[in-house]
């Protein structure tokens, strides 16, 4: 009997390694010890790491998403998969209820301390938070506000080894009046609040460093290091800053810039350290619409300096790699990737999904009937587009090039209600379901601009018969069984086709050209909304799969 147990405890953990998902769009390992960037083709903005007993932890900045702080974790820092979140919610809760686009958690760094999990993260116009757990794939604690205020972002602690904890962090001009400064200050030991006033240790505004930000606080042989992005998302270098004190003097150099690669931007990131000895830096690239994706590059030190990527002249600045080898583990990584398809099988909710504010039970329901159930939104009065709109169920592009298809089942009791499939960014297209008397009208809408307030323009393609109807209360329901999809190809040209049958598909709308969102890549997903004053209809979603392009 025991021997049966211990077989079918062997097989459980076979099936669960089996499970780890591997996407058909986006592979970095090349299963040939060497791997290529991006190692995540996905949004992760402003990733950190933090390395523990040979395990690799990554977060990113989630903004006005959730749930936020992603939690990844890899064994040898390519192979990468979703495992948590840290925040349920974006403090405080009752700001978030509605999207806030751009704004909440930025640039978070996460940290291992004597047995717990530490992140903090700068929200400009509230202050600097701190979450933390012994569990890091378990429930968080409440966040914590360090220090109360505006414009402070991007923080990162320091616990060093006299007892006295530090954080480091940069300023937001759009809310200080300020920027291009690195400042450090003091915590209690708890890292619970800060102590002192904040010490300004670097000034960017030096007429080389401008727009020094994303501090990132380390110790090593003696010296204090602040690793700091400078020069601007899209043309920036990675900067390092070297002092024998803590407050400085700091001096810094350039370690990592584009050099004569196509990988612009290289910067802001983490530095690891691996038990075979390496050392590896995790940045990303700014990719427009494609968000912010996740590069690894080598490290290594020459004379206390750190030097990123490859340094051919020997000047201590590298350039990044495009391919590589792997980092040297004795882990035996089976290739995979962060989830993306889902057949919406569980009673969790996937986590590649997020809402796009904070959630409400009334956005709707995951279920164990093979399905996920999206409640219409109640638009306001005055709506003018999807911008206002909270319940977006939406995942991150996944590569350059991809198709997403979703099975529906759209459920209407009032004319105006609408479901459907929607790339969301500053700029956004979508193709709906919108119920009319006994029938269904087929919607394309593209909206440029929407943080302006831009009306859609609206395209009616066809009009489709009900599948079914049924009496539900004072009004019947109709609903209508259609399969969604949107191609997306090279500089994020999206093209939406429908089909009644899950076989044949037709083209809808016009090719839509996809825009990141504010601070966030394109996204792609689900909607679901009402007219002002009517009551709510509903999505079903049988499954939504990410797959290749196909001819």
């Amino acid at each position: 009997m025991r021997k049966y147990f211990l077989f079918i405890a062997i097989v459980s953990s076979v099936v669960l390694l089996q499970a780890q998902y591997r996407s058909e769009v986006w592979v970095a390992d090349q299963g040939d010890s060497t791997y290529v960037n991006p190692v995540i083709h996905a949004d992760y903005s402003d990733p950190d790491a933090c390395a523990v007993d040979g395990h690799y932890y990554m977060t990113a900045s989630s903004f006005n998403c959730t749930p936020g702080l992603p939690i990844l974790h890899s064994e040898d820092l390519v192979n990468w998969e979703i495992v948590n979140y840290a925040i349920k919610n974006v403090e405080p809760e009752d700001f978030y209820a509605k999207p806030q686009h751009g704004k909440g958690v930025w640039a978070p760094s996460i940290r291992h301390h004597e047995g717990e999990f530490y992140i903090y993260w700068g929200d400009p116009d509230f202050g600097i938070f701190m979450v933390k757990t012994k569990d890091i794939y378990g429930e968080w604690e409440k966040p914590v506000l360090v220090k109360a205020g505006k414009g402070m972002i991007d923080p990162c602690p320091l616990w060093d080894g006299d007892g006295n904890v530090y954080l480091a962090h940069a300023w937001a001009g759009s809310r200080a009046g300020f920027n291009s400064i690195i400042t450090v200050c003091e915590m209690n030991n708890e890292g619970t609040a800060v102590i002192s006033d904040p010490v300004m240790v670097f000034d960017g505004n030096d007429g080389v460093n401008h727009t020094i930000e994303g501090a990132k606080f380390y110790k090593r042989n003696g010296y204090y290091y602040i690793f700091a992005p400078a020069g601007g998302v899209a043309t920036g270098w990675q900067l390092v800053l070297r002092s024998e004190n803590v407050y400085g003097p700091y001096e810094p150099r350039i370690v990592m810039a584009q050099g004569k690669t196509d990988i612009n931007g290289p910067h802001q990131g983490a530095w690891v350290d691996t038990p075979a000895g390496e050392s590896w830096f995790l940045h990303f690239q700014d990719k427009g619409a494609y968000g912010r994706v996740v590069h690894l590059n080598p490290m290594t030190w020459k004379e206390d300096w750190p030097v990123i990527g490859i340094d051919t002249d020997g000047d201590g600045c590298g350039e990044p790699v495009t391919s590589y080898r792997k980092p040297v583990t004795d882990a035996k990584c089976i290739i995979h990737t962060p989830a993306e398809s889902d057949e919406f099988n569980t009673r969790h909710l996937g986590l590649q999904w997020q809402w796009h504010s904070n959630y409400h039970d009334f956005f709707g329901f995951t279920t164990d009937m093979g399905y996920i159930r999206l409640y219409g939104y109640e638009l306001s009065e005055n709506f003018r587009n999807f911008w206002e709109v909270p319940n977006l169920l939406l995942q991150k592009f996944p590569a350059e090039e991809f198709t997403a298809t979703t099975k529906l089942k759209v459920s209407a009791k009032d004319n105006g209600q609408m479901s459907g499939l929607i790339v969301m960014g500053w700029d956004y297209a979508y193709l709906g379901v919108e119920k009319s008397g006994e029938n269904f009208v087929l919607k394309y809408a593209q909206c440029n601009d929407a943080e302006q307030m831009n009306p859609e323009k609206v395209i009616v393609e066809c009009v489709l018969g009900n599948s079914r109807t049924f009496e539900a209360g004072l009004y019947p329901n109709y609903e209508i069984d259609i399969y969604l999809r949107v191609k997306v190809e090279s500089g994020g040209k999206c093209t939406f086709y429908y089909s009644t049958d899950g076989r044949r598909f037709h083209k809808a709308g016009d090719v839509f050209t996809a825009r990141q969102g504010k601070w966030i890549g394109a996204k792609v997903g689900l909607f679901s909304v009402t007219p002002y004053g009517k009551e709510r209809g509903w999505v079903d979603a049988d499954w939504f799969r990410i797959e290749k392009n196909r001819k």
